[in-house]
């Protein structure tokens, strides 16, 4: 498949350090489900595509204000791996949700509000999910901003910080300088936050596949239409996986199995058959699978009408070509676009600060 442009903002150092802030008033569900899509980018597509799994590019840490055992508010044990004070410097801050009720007490949280704007004159990102803007709007970084939380919180939050402009409509903010501020507005919004920390830092594909793989971004759907369709693991016959590699770039011509036959240097049944036992597929059905998932990524990111995608993904029919589409994700192309080409915009907005030119797929 064809590599994809990466935006134009710089990138920081690997591993990437994600400094989770845990309080007694935490979710236990949200913190450790920031936990585990940060860690699981990049390893889990490429574990369940049947390659190694390369390390993720970032360095999730739960950290509290004395980096001892606590008991989270829904009664979750919490073992933070740092405190505020021998915590790294991070390049991401999270606030999750507080399990606080609307107008009540937050309590002792001066030396989080201290340890933030520290994290933020260091230059980090500073996030919140759900009711967590109660605590960062205390940093006074929100003042001139706009903002979200959890909609039974804005209300309040508006009355308490009358310079933010509070919107609980919105699932998804960037504010501030270079969109330093990234908050999360209702609920599950915190998966959109975790895959725009995704998309800027790493890459908006990546968090795409991140969003594939557990079923983010929406409404309910088939979870055929996530899938990926190449997935599973890699041959061991040379033949076959060089045969693999160029149907990557090669998909588009025209006969591609004969091409595969050729290159293979084999009878064309022998062929087919050690195909077949070292993918799982025939060679045709490969095919038609590096095919779709290509149509999937030009469905996500770009506008171009379906039977242009056909076309450029091989097919001269497109009837044949959205009959085969539907088969395989369980949605027609229109549909699959629809569900998913307003998710991979929205994340190549947020992954990088606001002038920058949104890149699209590679030509």
């Amino acid at each position: 498949m064809r590599a994809r442009k990466r935006t134009n903002v710089p990138k920081r150092a690997e591993p990437i350090t994600v400094a989770l802030l845990g309080t007694p008033a935490a979710s236990a569900a949200t913190l450790y489900g920031f936990y585990d899509l940060l860690a699981g980018t990049r390893r889990d597509w490429a574990m369940l595509h049947g390659r190694t799994p390369p390390p993720s590019p970032f360095r999730p840490l739960v950290v509290s204000r004395d980096g001892r055992p606590f008991v989270a508010g829904n009664g979750v044990r919490i073992t933070p791996e740092a405190s505020l004070l021998d915590c790294p410097r991070p390049d991401i801050a999270v606030v999750t949700d507080l399990m606080i009720p609307p107008g009540g007490a937050v309590g002792d949280v001066d030396d989080e509000v201290r340890w933030l704007r520290q994290a933020w004159d260091g230059g980090a990102t500073l996030c919140s999910s759900c009711s967590g803007a109660l605590l960062l709007a205390r940093t006074g970084l929100l003042e001139g901003h706009d903002a979200t939380s959890h909609w039974a919180y804005c209300d309040l939050l508006a009355r308490q910080y009358p310079r933010t402009r509070w919107h609980a409509q919105r699932g998804l903010v960037a504010a501030g300088p270079d969109q330093r501020l990234l908050m999360a507005g209702s609920g599950a919004a915190w998966h959109l936050l975790a895959l725009a920390l995704i998309a800027r830092f790493a890459s908006p594909d990546e968090a795409m596949q991140v969003a594939r793989v557990n079923l983010l971004g929406g409404d309910e759907v088939n979870a055929l239409a996530y899938a990926s369709l190449t997935r599973g693991p890699q041959a061991d016959d040379p033949v076959v996986l060089r045969c693999q590699a160029w149907a990557a770039s090669g998909y588009r011509q025209e006969n591609p199995v004969r091409q595969m036959v050729a290159l293979a240097g084999l009878p064309e049944r022998t062929f087919k058959r050690r195909f077949t036992e070292a993918t799982g597929m025939s060679p045709l059905d490969y095919i038609h699978t590096v095919r779709l998932e290509e149509a999937k990524q030009l469905l996500e990111a770009t506008e171009l009408p379906v039977e242009a995608i056909a076309l450029e993904v091989g097919y001269q029919d497109a009837s044949f070509f959205g009959r085969l589409f539907r088969r395989k994700a369980a949605l027609t192309p229109a549909q699959y676009r629809r569900r998913f080409g307003p998710l991979n915009a929205q994340l190549r907005r947020v992954a990088q600060p606001a002038g920058a030119a949104t890149p699209g797929p590679a030509g």
